[in-house]
């Protein structure tokens, strides 16, 4: 153990070596841009967390009389399709449930609400409605009519704009359908919603997160180094 004291006591003392000036101001600048940038991360780090929430499906909601629909899976119906029958037709659509009052159905031409293209912002300036009457065919052989009919051949993956709440707060999202009346059913694909308030919803969309990018994050180290 002495010697191994005495070995370390003769060991030379290492002096620091100064930095020169401009070192000393780029270090400056590498650590206030360091800074921000984890500042940046703090900042988006809530933020990202939030998603779209995708569901894929195959369910015939036409042939189900009265179908409730819970969107974002919290065990409360949201909204369901319904299809009523008379003498002369039958008539298909979507309805916001009994105890969700204000849920909407985001997009309408006229009387009915539209069949929407992918790509269609879904969101707060979006006209909406209460409920749709999506299509009829008339047991006489007449023309189908409604918005999603198409003139008999119906329409493959189109989307409706949904707005529901939930603890008060507004959220956006979309059910895609694919609806053939020559074999009489309308088949819900899949569905998707936005999980912050307010924020609107991509007809399509199926995957998206508010992330901090290596992008942003040399953007702002290099805003940083701009003002030293």
């Amino acid at each position: 153990m002495a010697c191994l004291f005495g070995d370390a006591m003769k060991r030379p003392v290492r002096v620091p070596k100064q930095v020169s000036e401009s070192l000393h101001r780029r270090l400056n600048a590498y650590a206030l841009a360091a800074s921000a940038a984890g500042v940046g991360v703090l900042a988006l780090a809530q933020p990202a967390e939030a998603r779209i929430v995708y569901t894929p499906s195959h369910k015939d909601v036409f042939n189900n009389g009265h179908w409730p629909f819970d969107i974002n899976g919290d065990g409360r119906a949201d909204f369901y399709f319904d299809w009523s029958q008379s003498a002369t037709g039958v008539g298909f659509g979507i309805d916001f449930f009994a105890e969700e009052k204000w849920n909407r159905i985001v997009g309408y031409y006229g009387g009915g609400c539209s069949p929407l293209r992918a790509g269609f912002r879904i969101g707060p300036r979006a006209p909406n409605q209460a409920w749709c009457l999506m299509f009829g065919t008339n047991f006489s052989g007449g023309p189908d009519w409604g918005p999603w009919a198409n003139h008999g051949k119906g329409f493959k993956n189109r989307y409706l704009g949904l707005k529901f709440y939930v603890n008060g707060k507004a959220h956006y999202g979309w059910a895609r359908l694919t609806i053939l009346h020559k074999k009489t059913f309308a088949v819900m694909t899949g569905y998707a919603y936005e999980t912050i308030p307010n924020k609107p919803i991509i007809a399509g969309k199926t995957h998206g997160r508010d992330e901090a990018t290596l992008g942003r994050l040399a953007q702002g180290a290099t805003n940083v180094r701009q003002k030293q």
